[in-house]
């Protein structure tokens, strides 16, 4: 869940509890703000205990994108993705994140691990891009160019 579903939800809380399967909300730190009825400020300065709030309040995954991600689990747990780069804070990052946390839902990952996963590769290929195109002006779509070579596993496990 991310941009326009997170408004809707902010909306409507009650649709989360229709939708089937494992949900992972992905809202930067004024849609996180939105959700908790509170101001972003709030929320920046206390990201770790806004977004296991949420992901409490919520019964979901809460990934709260910022220089250092917060991933919480409704549980309380939580870890955090320190990678990436200045550049990724660009229109479409978070739809590119977005992708690739679905991607390792689809392949069976349960929710907070996929999340883990997905922002770890995501910080990687950010990563990657700005080594090799900078970071000024980098798009998402540098970063999604980078997505086979951080996934992409050899024959010798490495």
């Amino acid at each position: 869940w991310d941009a326009d579903a997170l408004l809707a939800l902010a909306q409507e809380p009650e649709m989360l509890e229709r939708a089937s399967g494992e949900k992972v909300l992905t809202p930067h730190a004024g849609e996180l703000a939105r959700l908790l009825g509170c101001g972003a400020g709030q929320v920046d300065a206390a990201p770790l205990e806004s977004a296991r709030r949420a992901a409490a309040q919520f019964g979901a995954v809460v990934v709260l994108k910022g220089a250092t991600t917060v991933i919480a689990h409704p549980d309380g747990h939580a870890a955090l993705s320190t990678g990436g780069s200045p550049g990724m804070a660009t229109a479409g990052s978070g739809d590119v994140l977005c992708g690739v946390i679905a991607a390792f839902l689809a392949q069976g990952l349960p929710a907070f691990e996929a999340a883990c996963a997905g922002c770890a590769a995501h910080a990687r290929a950010g990563e990657l891009a700005a080594a090799r195109r900078g970071m000024a002006g980098m798009i998402s779509g540098d970063i999604l160019e980078e997505l086979p070579a951080v996934l992409t596993v050899s024959t010798d496990g490495t």
